[in-house]
């Protein structure tokens, strides 16, 4: 684990936390509101089967590391990442984004940075889609937020009562960060018509059992971006890294 100082237009200096791991063509991994554990399975299983050298930042305010005021909002975060891969001085990326992971890779991939050569969304959220809304996820309870998640929601289910009070503390950190840079609705109301501007290749998965947001909602947002590719995962949803990691492993890296 590595931290950098990365400087952002219109906030200035942040630091950030990276986790690296295995050796190959790297590979930037953003999770979602989840927090960084949410993505740590999957990162060391596509370092240990794929020759890949896997990237796991966590985004500030995420996992009990700090947040600048100023940095509030999914662009900031795309800047910043960005300004992380010219930090490390890294070419040929491929950047992998679940959920608000997902959202801020699609804003980085319109910043054009030709270090990213292919962009994953996987069950991202940010657009508008009538009809096919983000749910409401501050209005659920945990056992809700498993329902909405899960293929098989019993498997993954969390008693917030029974884990220690440091890990309680760090999913109301993740929870007052997500507030912060998704706001309410988890939604942008431009990024839909600026997506027509993504030129770099896309590859856009859903889970089938995704009740955060449908896979209509993945569809439409596939749709958005110029020439993407919609894949469908069966037996999984919202968080197929955590669900079904080699499923998604196999979709991404094929043996």
């Amino acid at each position: 684990m590595s931290t950098h100082t990365i400087p952002v237009d219109g906030v200035g200096a942040v630091e950030v936390t990276v986790t690296e791991r295995g050796t190959g063509a790297p590979v930037l991994l953003l999770h979602g509101g989840g927090g960084p554990q949410s993505v740590d399975g999957f990162a060391d299983l596509l370092a240990t089967t794929r020759p890949l050298r896997v990237l796991t930042p966590v985004h500030p305010g995420f996992g009990g590391t700090p947040r600048p005021d100023a940095l509030d909002s999914i662009g900031d975060l795309a800047r910043l990442y960005a300004g992380l891969l010219d930090a490390l001085d890294l070419t040929g990326v491929t950047v992998i984004g679940n959920s608000i992971g997902g959202w801020i890779t699609a804003e980085l991939a319109l910043l054009a940075s030709p270090r990213v050569t292919r962009v994953v969304l996987v069950d991202a959220v940010g657009i508008e889609v009538p009809g096919h809304p983000v749910v409401d996820f501050f209005g659920l309870t945990m056992d809700e937020v498993a329902q909405h998640s899960y293929y098989e929601p019993a498997k993954f289910r969390i008693d917030v009562d029974a884990l220690p009070p440091a890990a309680r503390a760090a999913m109301a950190g993740n929870r007052a960060a997500l507030a912060v840079y998704g706001g309410p609705e988890m939604t942008d109301k431009t990024l839909r018509d600026r997506l027509a501007d993504v030129r770099v290749p896309t590859l856009v998965i859903w889970g089938e059992a995704d009740r955060i947001a449908d896979p209509d909602f993945g569809r439409a947002l596939a749709a958005a971006i110029p020439g993407a590719q919609f894949e469908l995962l069966h037996r999984t949803g919202h968080m197929p890294q955590v669900e079904t990691p080699e499923l998604l492993r196999d979709t991404l890296f094929p043996a």
